[in-house]
C-alpha cells in the first residue's frame, strides 16, 4: 500500500491527500482534549464514533439541502471529503448559557436564551480561540460582510435540523460549534459546512435529568466520556453499542 501524504493534524482528527484531485480523507483520532490540550486522554473507539456520527449529521444535513464538505465513509474512522478554503473562523450558536457565554455575562449555566445566538470566535490555538466581532472579522479580512451573513444563515439551519433531530431521542441541544469553507465552482464562490459535527463539538444534555452526554463529561470529570458518546449513538440509531469499540479512557500526562 503507498504511503498516503499527510496534509494537516489536528487534536482530534488528521488531513491525508484525497484518491483525486479536489478531495481529502479526514481521520478521526481517538484524542480528547480539552482546555486547549492541557488536558489530554485516549478513548480507545472514540474516532469510530465520531466517524459515524458526523457522516450521519453531514448526510441529513444534505438532504435538507444543506451543503457540506461531505462525501462518503470510507471505513470504520474515514471519509472522503471536499477540499475547501477553511475560513478561520468558529462558527457558535447558542442556545442554552453554558461554558464561556455564562462566565463572560454572568448567566446560569442552563438558563434558555432568548433566541438562538451566533457567535464567531477567531481560530487561533495560541490564543484560545478569542470571541470575535463582526468589526474585526472585516477589518482583518478574514470574511466579508457577505460571507458573514451566509455563515450565520447556515449556522442557523443546521441548528435547526440538530435542534430537532436531537428532541426526537430527548437531547437538549444546547450549543455547537461549526466551521465553514470556500469551495470553488468555476469562478463561481460558495460556503459549505466543514470540519465535523459530533459531541466533540457540540453540548448535549438530556432533557428529562440534565446529563451530559458531550466532552463536559471529560472537561469536567463527570464520568466516562465513551459511555455518553455512545449513549447518543444509541438513541439516534446509528450504531450499535457493540460496533463502537469504546473502552475507559487513559489520561495522558
Amino acid at each position: 500500500m503507498a504511503r498516503r501524504k499527510k496534509v494537516y493534524e489536528g487534536k482530534a482528527k488528521i488531513l491525508y491527500e484525497g484518491p483525486e484531485p479536489g478531495t481529502l480523507v479526514q481521520y478521526f483520532k481517538d484524542d480528547a482534549t480539552a482546555f486547549n490540550a492541557e488536558k489530554r486522554a485516549t478513548v480507545e473507539g472514540k474516532g469510530v464514533l465520531n466517524n459515524r456520527l458526523s457522516e450521519f449529521f453531514m448526510t441529513g444535513l444534505g438532504a435538507i439541502g444543506v451543503p457540506t464538505h461531505f462525501i462518503r465513509r470510507l471505513n470504520m474512522r474515514e471519509q472522503l471529503i471536499r477540499a475547501v478554503e477553511i475560513i478561520p473562523l468558529e462558527v457558535v450558536v447558542r442556545n442554552v448559557a453554558a461554558g464561556s457565554i455564562s462566565k463572560r455575562l454572568g448567566i446560569e449555566e442552563g438558563t434558555p436564551l432568548p433566541r438562538p445566538i451566533v457567535e464567531f470566535y477567531f481560530k487561533d490555538d495560541a490564543l484560545g480561540d478569542p470571541l470575535v466581532s463582526e468589526e474585526h472579522i472585516i477589518a482583518f479580512g478574514w470574511a466579508t460582510q457577505q460571507d458573514m451573513d451566509d455563515m450565520v444563515s447556515l449556522a442557523l439551519r443546521v441548528n435547526d435540523f440538530l435542534s430537532g433531530l436531537m428532541l426526537g431521542v430527548g437531547i437538549k441541544l444546547v450549543d455547537f460549534k461549526i466551521e465553514i469553507g470556500r469551495i470553488w465552482d468555476g469562478d463561481y464562490m460558495r460556503l459549505i459546512v466543514a470540519d465535523e459535527i459530533s459531541p466533540d463539538s457540540c453540548r448535549l444534555w438530556d432533557i428529562e435529568t440534565g446529563q451530559k452526554l458531550d466532552k463536559d463529561v471529560f472537561r469536567r470529570d463527570l464520568g466516562n466520556l465513551a459511555d455518553a458518546y455512545t449513549e447518543v449513538a444509541r438513541r439516534l440509531g446509528v450504531m450499535p453499542q457493540r460496533e463502537t469499540g469504546v473502552t475507559k479512557p487513559t489520561l495522558i500526562n
